[in-house]
């Protein structure tokens, strides 16, 4: 499993490396979640199907909302530490906790929650860009 996850994300780079310039919300994304989701957010990563549930197609967010992007859940749905228990259990790892933890041991604890939540921010954002 960790052979396959390591090749993913080797293929991905590599693909992400050929950009000339990438926004830090692409990068975030293409580090964070592409493995799961897919290159371009339809939910087709590589490790997609071995996953008990499909991740969600990305592309059509603002489609299955009448047209708006939700950005507010979006964020609250990467952040996932403020989850509610009774809504089941998610496989998507909680990001605002494993961005917590990088970040506080580079800026402490105060810089590390802003640093966090600017990353969730342009991940949220980057996310937004995908929408058909």
């Amino acid at each position: 499993m960790k052979l396959l996850i390591a090749a993913a994300l080797a293929t991905m780079a590599c693909k992400a490396s050929t950009a000339q310039e990438m926004s830090y919300g692409e990068a975030e994304y293409l580090n964070s979640c592409a493995v799961c989701h897919g290159l371009y957010g339809r939910g087709d990563g590589p490790l997609g199907d071995v996953l008990l549930k499909r991740p969600a197609d990305l592309t059509s967010l603002s489609e299955r909302n009448g047209g708006a992007f939700p950005y507010s859940r979006v964020f609250a749905t990467i952040d996932g530490r403020y989850a509610v228990s009774s809504h089941g259990d998610r496989e998507m790892p909680v990001w605002g906790r494993q961005f917590l933890e990088e970040d506080v041991k580079v800026y402490g604890p105060s810089g590390g929650e802003i640093v966090t939540t600017e990353r969730i921010h342009n991940l949220a954002s980057y996310i937004e860009t995908l929408q058909h």
